[in-house]
Order: C-alpha cells, then structure tokens, then sequence
C-alpha cells in the first residue's frame, strides 16, 4: 500500500475507531458508578473524550502497523476503566453488569451507524458501489459530492464493523474480557470461581487463540458473526 493511501486509510478510520473504543470504556464506567462503584468518574473516565482512554499500544500503534501492513482486518483496545467490584452493591450480578454494558454501547454504536449509513445512501445511491466495495478497501473519491459523501458514508461502514468487531471479541467467555466477566457474575459459583482464575492467564490465551486460532474459534465463529451482522447492518 502506497504511503498516500495509508495515510487517507489512517483519516478515515481513526474517527470511527476511537468513537467505538471511548464509547465501550465509558460505559464501563458508568455502569459501574450507576451499581456503586465511582472509581471512574472520579478519575474522569466516564467521558466521551477519548484521551484519556487511549492506550499508546492498541489505540495507535498496532491499528497503525495492522493498516501499514495491509491486514484483512483492524483491531485495538483502549485502557482498561478501573473497577473496585468490592465496592458494587452486589458484586458479582454487578460485575456482570458492568462488563455488559460496554459491548452494549458497541452494539447500539454500529445500530446507530448503520442507520446514518442508510440514511446517507439514500440521499445519494449513486455512491453505493464505490461504498460497498471490500471492508476495508477505501474508495474512489472521484465526482460531484463524492469529496463529503463517500468518506463520511466509508466512515460510517467502518464504524458499524469495528463496534461489531469490539462487541463480539469482548464477548468472548474467557477472563478478563467481558465475555468471561459476564460469565463469572452469572454462572453457579462452582462453575464460576474456576472460570474466576483463569483471569491471570486469559491473555496469554487469547494470544494463542488470536495467533493461532487452534479451535476455529476466529475462523469458525467471531470472523462468520461479525460479516453476518455486517450485512443485516449494512444490507
């Protein structure tokens, strides 16, 4: 990929992307300030600014080397929002209550999105198939109106596949992502508290199953869900 296209890449996603990352962390937050914990407002992170939920690594670095490199998709995280669970009214129903709402927010983000998607296309359908083209190809840019339009309706495509890509890997049932967390508060506790000390070692194995994949897990389920729900998004 040429250096110029790289750098357009970069424009066009880097909205869409730090909207979905700071919408899913400061729902976290203020779930948890809503079920007794205000660790997170206190610290400013209930709060639709994304500084403050960056992380240097997966909020900028790796989506930049993921683009430079041409990867079929994008990824990153944002830091994680600090959560006292001893200080929920019921920690472990609210802990799961908690890890919920950010996929939550993921989700009414990328309805949101499709939405505007829609509503744009339809005042110009004649940008639909430079819009539809691969995921993550960008478009041509050429024509009358095509200079707002077609970025603005690629932003909104792009927004409505990472809120969906954010939801469903974070639903994942492995500790400490939302999945696993939402599991732990919700399971019987003989299947939760093994489940519970997984968490130290749960990046290690998503590393693995990331890099790897030796269940089908990315092929066979996340990658088929999110092109799924794309489509019923996007149509």
């Amino acid at each position: 990929m040429e250096f110029a296209q790289v750098v357009q890449k970069i424009a066009l996603v880097a909205m869409p992307l730090l909207f979905a990352i700071t919408l899913h962390e400061a729902a976290h937050g203020w779930m948890a300030d809503r079920k007794g914990d205000p660790t997170a407002r206190l610290l400013g992170r209930v709060t639709f600014n994304p500084l403050p939920h960056i992380d240097p690594f997966g909020t900028v670095i790796l989506p930049l080397m993921m683009m430079a490199l041409g990867t079929p998709f994008l990824f990153g995280w944002a830091k994680p929002v600090p959560v006292n669970f001893s200080a929920l009214r019921r920690p472990r129903l609210d802990m799961a209550w908690v890890a919920a709402a950010g996929p939550g927010a993921n989700l009414f983000l990328a309805l949101v999105s499709g939405g505007l998607f829609h509503l744009g296309l339809g005042l110009h359908p004649e940008f639909a198939q430079e819009v539809y083209r691969g995921m993550f190809e960008l478009p041509e840019m050429a024509g009358a109106g095509a200079g707002f339009w077609i970025p603005l309706l690629f932003m909104l495509k792009i927004s409505v596949i990472f809120n969906l890509l954010l939801m469903l890997f974070n639903l994942i049932p492995l500790p400490p992502l939302d999945g696993g967390r939402i599991a732990v508060g919700l399971l019987p506790r003989a299947l939760a508290m093994p489940l519970a000390r997984v968490e130290p070692f749960g990046m290690f194995i998503l590393l693995a199953l990331v890099l790897w994949d030796p269940i089908g897990l990315m092929r066979g389920v996340l990658w088929p869900a999110l092109t799924g729900l794309a489509y019923l998004i996007l149509g």
